[in-house]
């Protein structure tokens, strides 16, 4: 008998030309969030759904931004697995910019599919929703319950998404454990990430004519103290559970980091980041300004939490009366983590290996994701997808041997997982 894992890659390669068509349609499919108009994109991949015979719901607390259901239980006794991608991409930015037929042209050239969300994560959600339709095909040599969940609200922090499906429905999506396809890179997986922390800082002021200097402090000069003030934030230590700090210290993940996210990377996940995204202060050259708005990004690393830095940033505020702060991010999020060494990971590497030769470290990130979801419920989450390099930049790309091979991981560390008790694939 022709073991499940040589079935599936048969399958995937005889259908090489329908799986690129299929993200390449996705991609054509405009999902930009904000602001948020999903429908398209959803209808899109019921249609997949409904043409693989596969029973679906809707769930769409917010009518433009609908969420996707799927489950299929193989009547065998054996673990939960819930495969996760999300529908909603970054805007495209400026047409003229794209170089390669505008942001939702999915245009293929040199191997490399382009187009807003290919890499972060059209991806991703296609190799979910593969590997649920081709799992379901053969669910007669599985053990326990897949599920597939597709959101409409990752990129704007999930409360109509991923976070909706767990406070309303967590008993069908949470599973024992999650597969995401978010970037990650063939270096890498990974088990864990950094949390936001975003911060509105307003700073008021009376204001005066710009001639009348002596009436009033400007606004934007004390927004520009005020973002020096804040640099202290990245001198804060974390206090790394022992896996973690052993895991981040090893050579091999610090390489991965640095090559798969850039140099620098391995630091840099360990410390407190602090990033201006936006300022906003004055009406006209020769008015003092009244008013300045400062948009603060900071990223904590596992073993800082929020509490820490809203004491740090209460601390900093106290030389400056004229500003007021506000926590725009979901205000219980944290650095979360899972299992460095856990058996979805192993299945992962072992899948990854089998099919690129390459067998991914485990790593955590810099950006946060809806798996953070599962692991602060207790349920692990790792993530393996495409290059990261290119996501949220004009001419947004992956390769398309890339795309299949994360497919191809997919489908076998799912399988391998839902695999019989003392049974192979």
């Amino acid at each position: 008998m022709t073991p499940l894992a040589d079935i599936l890659l048969a399958a995937i390669n005889d259908r090489r030309a329908e799986l690129i068509t299929l993200l390449q349609g996705f991609v054509r499919t405009p999902t930009a969030n904000p602001p948020g108009e999903t429908r398209r994109g959803a209808a899109y991949l019921e249609a997949f759904l409904r043409r693989c015979g596969l029973a679906y719901r809707v769930i769409a607390p917010m009518p433009d931004m609908p969420n996707l259901l799927a489950t299929f239980d193989t009547q065998r006794p054996g673990p939960h697995l819930v495969l996760n991608g999300h529908i909603d991409v970054f805007p495209p930015g400026r047409d003229e910019r794209w170089r390669h037929g505008g942001p939702w042209s999915g245009t293929i050239e040199n191997g490399r599919l382009y187009g807003r969300g290919t890499a972060d994560m059209k991806c991703g959600t296609i190799a979910s929703f593969v590997t649920y339709a081709l799992l379901h095909e053969h669910r007669d040599q599985l053990a326990g319950r897949l599920t597939l969940t597709a959101v409409s609200d990752e990129e704007t922090g999930g409360k109509w998404g991923t976070g909706y499906l767990f406070e309303n429905h967590r008993d069908e999506v949470a599973g024992d454990c999650c597969l995401n396809g978010e970037p990650s890179s063939a270096h890498t997986v990974r088990y864990g990430e950094k949390t936001p922390h975003w911060l509105i800082f307003r700073v008021k002021t009376r204001g005066a004519h710009g001639a009348y200097v002596h009436m009033s402090a400007s606004a934007n000069k004390i927004a520009t103290r005020l973002m020096a003030a804040l640099e202290d934030l990245t001198d804060i230590r974390p206090e790394m559970p022992q896996a973690v700090a052993r895991n981040l210290a090893d050579p091999a993940v610090r390489k991965a980091l640095d090559d798969g996210l850039g140099e620098g990377a391995a630091g840099l996940v360990q410390k407190v980041s602090l990033n201006i995204g936006m300022i906003d202060g004055g009406l006209k050259t020769n008015m003092i300004p009244s008013e300045c708005k400062l948009e603060a990004d900071i990223r904590l690393p596992v073993g800082v939490t929020k509490q820490r830095i809203r004491a740090e940033v209460t601390r900093i505020l106290k030389d400056f009366p004229e500003v007021s702060v506000e926590e725009i991010s979901h205000p219980h999020d944290e650095a979360n983590w899972c299992d460095p060494e856990g058996h979805m990971l192993q299945l992962i590497q072992e899948a990854a290996h089998r099919v690129s030769g390459v067998r991914p470290v485990p790593v955590i990130t810099l950006a946060a994701t809806d798996a953070r979801f599962w692991r602060q419920s207790g349920v692990p989450a790792y993530i393996y997808g495409c290059s990261p390099d290119l996501m949220g930049t004009y001419d947004e790309a992956v390769g398309v041997d890339e795309f299949l091979n994360v497919v191809r991981v997919h489908a076998l560390a799912a399988a391998a997982f839902l695999a019989p008790e003392g049974k192979g694939i």
